[in-house]
């Protein structure tokens, strides 16, 4: 196959499902963004009035986000690009960034949800974040399954995040006690 293509990075659902064809996949890392649960999900893990809780970044220097790159081929790119503009509908926009693996850095697109979405949630207290999380479902399934393997995925590639990872937690303990 192909060397040439263009990359993705995933920092979501992506890194585990990412359903589409892609050339290689790599762990790799955005510098001074932080993966946040303060986007809200009307269409896949929550519904319109009743919105689950998804990751999104926000900009933080001192931070790296770690997740997934995908190298797609340059003649499958705009289809899987536009299947992805689907899928990610709920309020994120497709950005230019710098992401490094192997010592290399690289331009790399990634969908992130910024404040001025009408689905934008923000910030909220742990454990607000974890009940709101436990009530909430959708067409693509319970929210805290959502959490429940993006830890698991961040785990499996050694992504240290303090906030998923306490997030994930919350929601654990909460299952338990049910």
């Amino acid at each position: 196959m192909s060397e040439e293509g263009k990359w993705l990075f995933a920092y979501g659902s992506l890194i585990w499902r990412p359903d589409f064809r892609f050339i290689k996949k790599q762990i790799a890392t955005l510098s001074g963004w932080k993966r946040v649960f303060w986007q809200g999900s009307t269409d896949h893990r929550g519904v319109p009035g009743h919105p689950g809780r998804v990751v999104t970044l926000v900009r933080e220097e001192a931070c790296r986000c770690v997740g997934m790159a995908f190298q797609i081929g340059l003649e499958e790119f705009e289809q899987v690009i536009s299947r992805l503009d689907f899928r990610e509908k709920g309020g994120y926009d497709l950005k230019l960034v710098e992401i490094e693996y192997n010592g290399r850095k690289r331009s790399a697109y990634v969908y992130i949800a910024t404040p001025g979405n009408p689905d934008y949630l923000g910030p909220a207290p742990p454990e607000d974040i974890a009940d709101q999380i436990l009530k909430s479902a959708g067409p693509s399934g319970r929210n805290d399954e959502y959490v429940m393997r993006l830890a698991q995925a961040l785990r499996a590639i050694g992504a240290d995040d303090l906030h998923v990872f306490e997030i994930d937690r919350l929601v654990r303990e909460r299952l338990q006690k049910k």
